[in-house]
């Protein structure tokens, strides 16, 4: 995949040198070594390895300090920045005024970073709400201009705050939105016109062991009741994207056996619903693939029987026939193990920092990064081109750098939004840095 930048004749040479060809096939099961700005892989499921039950390698990261003179590697022409420094920065959303929001997961805070437009660094931090239970996902509604609530994800539970544009603090208590599921990575976004609150919620397990084989005629009466391929037991309303009114009322699965859908957004051009999802582990280094999709509704995408379409998890294997050949494909396929995570489309933007044109309408991805395979992957922001909203099915690596050497890296990209100037905002929480990336090329 080439892009066409508006680059000085040095920039275009220089991107030139820093892009390849799309990896494709077996190729695009690199590791970090082969990450670089502009280096494109497209994986298929006709790419997948067979399933290896033998162990695979344990491999968390060494989180090191951050280097001397480290700093993350963008395209030729975009300038980083360091924009804040905060205690495990997870989600990042954007207020209409132009504050950036952001989970400090692990103290259990939201705070408020502000800046004027244009400026590298965050002039202001304000805690606007503290004492949650691991907050994740944050949204404004109604969208627009001038919102008037907050919503965090908590652990078990959506919350959400009185809100008016300009607020440094919360005006009151939360009041509960929707409860269930205890899962961490709770994203939440709303739909385009406003009347749906969709909330993810990952699964409980691995591959979902714990749930008690039915028998048939239990089955049957579970099939009748519940969307193709939902779980039940210690999994029910988990692995799914939910769906309610923006009041928590009218709870429904929209989508079923995506195994952790770490990261919602709907696309500007489409107003689809997309998810960036965890998948399984333990079936071998390269399987199976994480993914980014979009979410149809009624949609069951595998999990914990099958993954990328009609391939059956062979420690479930037989355990649920009905549901042969009944799951989605996802859309882009990520090297296994990733573990993508935030999400963000990049519309028409206009400001100081304002990308160029040719990456208008791309999803840009936060990569956590791998622990159990043998060759580490992931630590990296990507980015998902699109043509008419719709994925290519290829990714590029857009920022990389974080990790040292085989074993030690230094930052874990986790949140990612775009700035009222246009600017994308990425938080990691292996430094608990706050980075700028925004268009410096003439």
């Amino acid at each position: 995949m080439v892009r066409t930048l508006a680059l000085s004749l040095a920039a275009v040479l220089a991107a030139a040198a820093a892009r390849a060809e799309t990896l494709t096939g077996q190729a695009a099961y690199g590791d970090w070594k082969s990450d670089a700005p502009g280096v494109a892989r497209r994986i298929t499921a006709a790419d997948m390895p067979a399933p290896n039950l033998v162990k695979p390698a344990f491999s968390p990261p060494a989180l090191v300090p951050e280097p001397a003179g480290a700093a993350p590697k963008a395209p030729p022409g975009f300038v980083v920045s360091e924009f804040a420094k905060l205690d495990s920065p997870r989600i990042a959303r954007t207020a209409p005024d132009g504050d950036v929001f952001v989970a400090e997961s692990l103290p259990g805070r939201i705070v408020i970073l502000r800046a004027p437009d244009g400026a590298p660094n965050a002039a202001q931090t304000f805690t606007f709400a503290e004492g949650l239970s691991r907050p994740y996902g944050i949204a404004f509604y109604p969208a627009g201009a001038s919102p008037e609530w907050v919503y965090v994800g908590e652990t078990n539970r959506v919350v959400r705050f009185p809100y008016r544009n300009g607020d440094v603090k919360a005006r009151g208590v939360p009041t509960i939105a929707s409860e269930g599921g205890a899962h961490w990575t709770r994203d939440i976004v709303f739909s385009a016109d406003g009347r749906t609150m969709f909330v993810s919620v990952g699964s409980a397990s691995n591959i979902g062991t714990e749930m008690a084989t039915k028998a048939p005629a239990e089955a049957a009466a579970w099939l009748r009741d519940h969307p193709l391929g939902a779980a039940w037991g210690p999994e029910e309303d988990r692995a799914d994207v939910l769906a309610f009114d923006p009041a928590g009322g009218g709870r429904r699965q929209f989508a079923t056996g995506l195994r952790n859908c770490a990261g919602l957004a709907l696309s500007p051009a489409t107003q689809a619903l997309w998810c960036s999802t965890n998948e399984r582990d333990l079936l071998g280094d390269d399987l199976p693939p994480d993914y980014v999709t979009r979410v149809r509704e009624g949609a069951f995408y595998g999990w914990p029987w099958y993954y990328i379409g009609d391939h059956p998890d062979p420690r479930l294997a037989g355990q649920r026939p009905d549901l042969a050949g009944k799951a989605a494909v996802p859309d882009v396929l990520i090297q296994p193990h990733s573990a993508p995570l935030g999400i963000t489309f990049y519309g028409a933007v206009r400001g100081p920092a304002a990308f160029p044109p040719a990456w208008r309408g791309d999803a840009f991805v936060a990569l956590h990064g791998s622990w159990d395979r043998a060759k580490r992957t992931g630590y990296k922001v990507i980015a998902i081109p699109t043509q008419g909203g719709r994925p290519t099915g290829d990714y590029e690596d857009f920022l990389t750098g974080f990790v040292v050497d085989a074993k030690d890296v230094w930052g874990r990209p986790v949140g990612i939004a775009v700035a009222r100037d246009g600017a994308l905002i990425v938080t990691e929480d292996g430094s608990g840095t706050v980075w700028r990336v925004a268009w410096g090329g003439k």
